[in-house]
């Protein structure tokens, strides 16, 4: 990990994730809209079904790698939001074995597109805007995620491919202390967190969770959540909420990270909705001193 020189920002990587894009665009004219936006790479996103699944081939998948490699832009890493149905936090042992066995396909297409990290949504003790989400004890979400991902780190330094738990509104893991404490339990290099820092602003400050988890961030997303609005309709557009950028990228350079910034956009403009691709990049561009 590079360390920061006082005064000087580091060059992160700005990168957008593929639910920013229109369900119904393939990868290729995602990418494609991406770099000519301005991005430096794309985060695929892995499905049950569709063109990159669990149940895509090697050769299906080799083709998506080779189509966004030949358009000039990276594949930064590999989401997944099949946590919220198969969770590693479940009670019942079929839907946690069920989820265990989704990270590892992720992880095995994660290795095979070349992507050094993979998001992981670790489950969750309660989901308020999901109806009729199951309810689990907070102590048995823990020790169940806890040892699904324990065992999982060694799937993930066999591939090379960092697990990046993020932090959701799951009801889970609320604080950085508790989350630096789950995975210092881990004590893997392979498995670290995927930091959310418009999930965070409900409740917290990112900026005290990046100094708070320092090395153990893997990857970093860039949403806008505006405190006053509640509940999912305060995801805005980035710098029309209430996220502390200027001290966002102050902590970043504090801890040294050099990495992917990707910015996660959900839902995409109803109307123009390559236009979004083209605002997030402008605003990514300010936010990293870029303009």
């Amino acid at each position: 990990m590079k360390i920061a020189v006082k005064g000087r920002r580091l060059r992160m990587k700005k990168g957008i994730n593929q639910w920013s894009f229109p369900e119904s665009m393939p990868a290729a004219e995602c990418a494609a809209l991406a770099k000519e936006a301005g991005f430096d790479g794309i985060e695929l996103c892995l499905a049950e079904q569709g063109e990159l699944s669990l149940e895509s081939s090697p050769q299906q998948i080799r083709a998506i790698k080779q189509s966004v490699r030949d358009i000039g832009i990276g594949i930064s890493s590999l989401a997944c939001g099949l946590g919220w149905s198969y969770a590693l936090t479940s009670p019942d042992p079929a839907n946690r074995g069920k989820a265990i066995d989704i990270v590892k396909r992720q992880l095995e297409i994660a290795a095979q597109l070349e992507a050094d990290t993979i998001l992981v949504v670790p489950g969750a003790v309660g989901c308020d805007f999901i109806p009729g989400a199951p309810v689990t004890p907070y102590d048995a979400a823990y020790e169940n995620a806890l040892e699904a991902l324990a065992g999982l780190a060694k799937e993930a330094e066999a591939h090379r491919v960092a697990i990046g738990v993020e932090n959701v509104w799951n009801k889970f893991l609320l604080s950085p202390l508790e989350m630096r404490g789950f995975l210092d339990q881990i004590g893997s290099e392979y498995v670290g967190a995927y930091l959310d820092v418009g999930n965070i602003v409900l409740t917290g400050y990112p900026e005290h969770w990046i100094r708070i988890l320092g090395h153990r961030i893997k990857k970093v997303h860039f949403k806008d959540y505006r405190r006053d609005a509640g509940g999912l309709a305060g995801f805005v557009d980035l710098l029309a909420g209430d996220v502390d950028y200027p001290a966002v990228i102050a902590a970043l350079n504090q801890i040294g990270y050099s990495g992917y910034v990707i910015a996660e956009m959900i839902p995409p403009y109803r109307h123009h909705p390559a236009q979004i691709i083209r605002n997030t990049s402008g605003s990514m561009d300010a936010i990293l001193g870029r303009t």
